[in-house]
């Protein structure tokens, strides 16, 4: 699954123009090297993420299916490491 279309279908980003559009700007991390939007998502791909104020690193744990229920996304990810920033 490509990267944008994960980082919706696991609702990380609730879009997936936005998602495709923090790719390709620079906020997105794959194993510390910069990721396209186009990217093949596997298990235990490590994804970072900079937000405004914080920047997150989850594990892929598993690859969801296109319409996956909302109360179910949190079973394809985790959070490793969760850093605000100083202001």
């Amino acid at each position: 699954m490509r990267l944008d279309q994960y980082l919706k279908e696991s609702r990380i980003i609730k879009r997936r123009t936005l998602a495709k559009q923090m790719c390709d700007e620079g906020y997105v991390y794959i194993f510390g090297k910069k990721a396209k939007a186009s990217y093949d998502v596997k298990q235990n791909d490590e994804i970072e993420i900079y937000f405004k104020q914080k920047k997150i690193l989850y594990k892929v744990l598993d690859i969801p299916k296109k319409g996956t229920p909302k109360n179910e996304a949190f079973k394809f990810y985790e959070v490793v490491n969760e850093c605000y920033y100083e202001e």
